[in-house]
């Protein structure tokens, strides 16, 4: 899984599809985004300083973690990037506008970024590699580890070009459009748990633990979990499965991502609609996309035999 918090029109192609370089309001803006989350943390220790925090905060915080997250693995991840099955256009938009929750960026931005890192996953062009481009040792290990998590968000060189990455995607006028509104899709998502927390907890302190708990808290960690993805699963772990970059399956990070740490089953077989491939690997987002089978809202799900997966065993 990939972050980038805006998407600029400086993107003409340049080596391995990279943009021509990332804006100064861009970095900014990719900055505002990682930091501000901290500072509404920050405001929520303060929130707690003489009270306890209550059902009802954590509630809000819990409702908006999943929808985003959602969001984010079922819509972004295995629907547009890697078209893990099949549904109706309002499930589509509806799954594009939950992912643009999490603000890590629009959902042409994010999908092409996603499939450029397949296709040079580990390698040089990568977008966030724990491991191109560093050497041995632990001093070059902390730095792959940070470009990967955090840091790619500010290189020149971490924009796929969208006409090359995601043309599908850009010639869906309805996605187009959501994609334009980008940043009014996030106000919502803070404003919204504020006002349900004025109306749930009550009063000034309720809007604004709803702003805090179900906006900058949750934000904050489903960007961590996402990043941890990037950088965690592409280092630490076990490699069930045969491929040829450090893709890692990470059981503990299975529920808080939806099922996304079972990152090596995934780059084994990106189109897989399930990264949980046994009957003990926890997989939310499978678990979405099966209801949503069984509700008719999902067809030609992508399921891989186990005689596939046999023939792709790790022999280490």
């Amino acid at each position: 899984m990939c972050a980038v918090i805006v998407e600029t029109a400086t993107e003409a192609g340049a080596r391995h599809g990279i943009g021509t370089g990332m804006t100064r309001a861009r970095k900014l803006a990719n900055l505002a985004g990682t930091v501000l989350p901290l500072v509404g943390l920050v405001v929520a220790i303060a929130l707690l300083w003489n009270r306890m925090v209550g059902p009802r905060e954590l509630v809000i915080l819990f409702v908006g973690y999943v929808l985003a997250g959602v969001g984010i693995t079922v819509g972004y991840h295995r629907l547009f990037t890697h078209r893990s099955f099949q549904t109706y256009r309002w499930v589509r938009y509806t799954f594009a506008v939950l992912g643009q929750c999490a603000v890590e960026g629009n959902v042409v931005s994010w999908v092409a970024n996603h499939r450029k890192h397949h296709q040079f996953s580990d390698q040089s062009g990568d977008p966030h590699s724990p491991h191109a481009g560093y050497g041995e040792g632990v001093i070059e290990g902390i730095k792959g580890l940070w470009h990967a998590h955090t840091g790619w968000l500010f290189e020149d060189d971490a924009t796929a070009e969208r006409d090359r990455y995601a043309k599908d995607l850009v010639e869906d006028k309805g996605l187009k459009l959501i994609a334009l509104l980008f940043v009014p899709n996030v106000l919502l998502s803070v404003v919204i748990p504020g006002i349900v927390g004025w109306a749930w907890i009550g009063g000034r302190y309720g809007f604004f633990a709803g702003l805090v708990w179900g906006g900058a808290v949750r934000i904050l960690l489903l960007h961590h979990v996402t990043w941890s993805i990037n950088s965690i699963c592409h280092y630490w772990g076990r490699q069930r499965f045969s491929s040829r970059d450090e893709s890692r399956n990470v059981w503990w990070l299975s529920w808080i991502s939806f099922g996304e740490s079972w990152h090596n089953n995934h780059h084994a077989f990106p189109s897989s609609a399930f990264h949980g491939l046994r009957g003990l690997e926890i997989d939310p987002g499978g678990w979405v996309i099966w209801t949503l089978e069984r509700c008719g809202l999902a067809w030609r799900v992508v399921r891989i035999p186990p005689q596939r997966q046999a023939m792709k065993l790790s022999r280490a």
